[in-house]
């Protein structure tokens, strides 16, 4: 049943929908193996199998949200490593008051940490910081 949906609203619309068509929901394996019409005793089952999806989903979500707070508890924040240090950062906004396009800022700047170290960051990374600065002022 999780592939019919990801929740019970979503499950609940799909019952609706194969009830309005009049199509019969078979299972053909496990123990509840058999064909299920929805407007009749298979109605009592979506409802069962949506409430059980939607359980399921807030249980993964619960236990998601706390395996990230244990995380941040232990300093590891997720995410991708910043590739721009506050040194970059600086510098290309003093370039970029002065005039200087941003493509050709990207080409002066160069990566100081972690595996890309050496590269230039690509202009979109460029504009964003910029973009944040934007957001900020």
């Amino acid at each position: 049943m999780k592939r019919l949906g990801r929740g019970a609203a979503e499950l609940l619309a799909i019952a609706e929908d194969l009830r309005h068509h009049d199509i019969q929901l078979e299972l053909l394996t496990g123990p509840l193996q058999g064909v299920y019409d929805p407007s009749g005793h298979g109605a009592a089952l979506f409802a069962f199998f949506a409430g059980m999806a939607e359980s399921e989903r807030e249980y993964i979500r619960e236990k998601s949200l706390e395996g990230q707070a244990s995380a941040r508890e232990r300093g590891r924040h997720g995410g991708r490593p910043k590739v721009v240090d506050d040194d970059m950062t600086d510098y290309a906004r003093s370039l970029r008051a002065n005039g200087v396009p941003v493509p050709q800022i990207a080409q002066k700047l160069v990566i100081t940490l972690g595996k890309n170290q050496g590269k230039r960051p690509s202009v979109a990374t460029v504009y964003r910081i910029l973009a944040e600065d934007e957001q900020e002022g």
